[in-house]
């Protein structure tokens, strides 16, 4: 068997500039791909050293490759490899948690960003308050120059700047949260406040928290894709991730001192505010992309290209942007609506992009209210009824019903599976089972769920697709 080397980096690394925790496959895809784009256009100390709070298993395959690692576009007419190299060092806070505080508090750091997914925040997702119960928080107050979670690194490297007189670094989430500028800035401050209110003072005053809209599909690196990488370019890249041809990252322009990689030179979007942009990919990407899971899944696909390729589920998507979500979108800044949805339906149509029906539809009591339900207010106060967004909702409650249409099981994973199955079961008809299903505060506003006009519309789609099929029921949607 011939043995193949290991990918190594054919430059210097760059001097760091940013601090990123959380280096897993989406900062790699994304925040490392732009600003490996704005160092060769235009160079610059914008190296990032990427910090893992708990495992070593980024620096344990980045390292030996020097911190380089191969990015996989997965594109129809096939794949295309580019070798980044924008990484500076990788760190493990766990292993040694003073390294890491020292280089955040180089005052050659100007941005600290974050990937950490939600629980890395240590909030209460419901207000978006700081856990102080939480055991790692815990441990942080009690040691706080020794920290382990996110929230105490941030404010124990602000503290040593700040004693040492030097300007502070700007914190960037990057994660896929609604407000992540505002979530971020909250609990670090609260954190900083349990410690000193002077501090917490400072850091409200000085230090920066732009929000951002991050948006690439990035499915898991398997053991077949880094073989097929190896026997495509002749070298082993344990770190190499995949993800889709698109990328959208839109970013506050908010930076201490103006100072941030040219991000823009690789499409990233710098505007006054982000929240437009947050609507529109919610309302229109995340919320067609339910409907596609439900009712694709109920037609019987398997996945989400599948689903679009079949021309009446592509239609469904163009109608219901065109009637029902994009009149409740505000206009964000330097955005094409057209163009945007355009977008959307070639990326759902990628069929490189594997993504299953059943995997979006998880957890939809907590997707829903976000979602779709938003926009279907929305159009209720307007005067109109959505009945596209209304077959959604039904067929979310088909679904979490657990039975599909050829009388198989579903296997329904949503934290309020048991209670949602209970609810369906609970009631023999079409209506009994809505109703029974809307009286869900937990998922449900009562301000919408006592709209009669709600009621009857989600009440007369689900008897379509109990009746006729998912299929059908879009059909008849389309036809109206």
């Amino acid at each position: 068997m011939t043995e193949h080397p290991r990918l190594k980096r054919n430059t210097a690394p760059p001097k760091p500039g940013i601090v990123h925790l959380g280096p897993g496959a989406f900062f790699k895809a994304f925040n490392a791909v732009y600003t490996d784009d704005a160092l060769r256009d235009g160079g610059g100390n914008w190296g990032i050293v990427a910090v893992s709070l708990q495992s070593d298993r980024a620096a344990r395959e980045l390292r030996p490759q020097g911190c380089a690692y191969t990015s996989v576009t997965l594109g129809a007419a096939g794949h295309e490899t580019r070798v980044i190299q924008s990484l500076s060092d990788v760190l493990v806070a766990k292993q040694d948690p003073q390294a890491v505080l020292s280089i955040m508090s180089d005052p050659a750091i100007s941005i600290v960003s974050l990937t950490i997914t939600e629980k890395g925040y240590c909030h209460n997702p419901a207000t978006g308050t700081l856990r102080l119960d939480a055991p790692e928080i815990q441990f942080d107050l009690a040691n706080p120059t020794n920290p382990q979670s996110a929230p105490g690194l941030i404010v124990e490297a602000l503290v040593r700047r700040y004693s040492a007189g030097a300007v502070p670094f700007t914190v960037m989430s990057c994660d896929n949260l609604p407000d992540n500028g505002a979530l971020v800035r909250g609990v670090v401050l609260e954190f900083a406040r349990a410690r000193d209110p002077l501090l917490a003072e400072w850091i409200a005053k000085e230090v920066p928290f732009p929000a951002t809209m991050v948006d690439r599909i990035t499915p898991a690196t398997t053991p077949q894709d880094i073989v097929r990488l190896t026997e495509q370019k002749g070298y082993v890249d344990l770190a190499c991730v995949q993800h889709e041809p698109f990328r959208q990252w839109v970013i506050e322009d908010h930076f201490v001192g103006g100072r941030r990689p040219r991000w823009e030179v690789g499409g990233a979007q710098i505007v006054r505010s982000v929240a437009a942009h947050e609507t529109m990919k919610l309302r229109c990407l995340n919320g067609t992309h339910s409907t596609l899971a439900y009712l694709g899944y109920l037609a019987g696909y398997e996945s989400i290209a599948e689903t679009v390729a079949d021309p009446d589920f592509a239609t469904l998507c163009t109608t219901l942007w065109e009637r029902e979500i994009l009149p409740t979108v505000p206009q964000p800044e330097g955005e094409d609506f057209q163009a945007y949805v355009e977008s959307l339906l070639e990326r759902y149509r990628n069929p490189a992009i594997h993504h299953r029906t059943w995997q979006i539809a998880m957890d939809g009591s907590q997707k829903l209210p976000q979602r779709v339900l938003g926009t279907i207010k929305d159009r209720l106060d307007a005067g109109h009824i959505p009945n596209g967004l209304c077959l959604t909702v039904a067929g979310w409650m088909r679904y979490v019903g657990g039975i599909d249409e050829q009388g198989q099981t579903i296997d329904v994973r949503d934290p309020l599976a048991t209670d949602l199955r209970a609810a369906s079961d609970s009631a023999e008809n079409a209506s009994g089972k809505v109703n029974a299903l809307l009286a869900m505060d937990a998922v449900f506003d009562p301000a919408l769920s006592g709209d009669p006009r709600f009621v009857q519309a989600v009440t007369n789609a689900y008897r379509q697709l109990s009746d006729q099929g998912a299929a059908a029921a879009v059909r008849q949607y389309l036809n109206t």
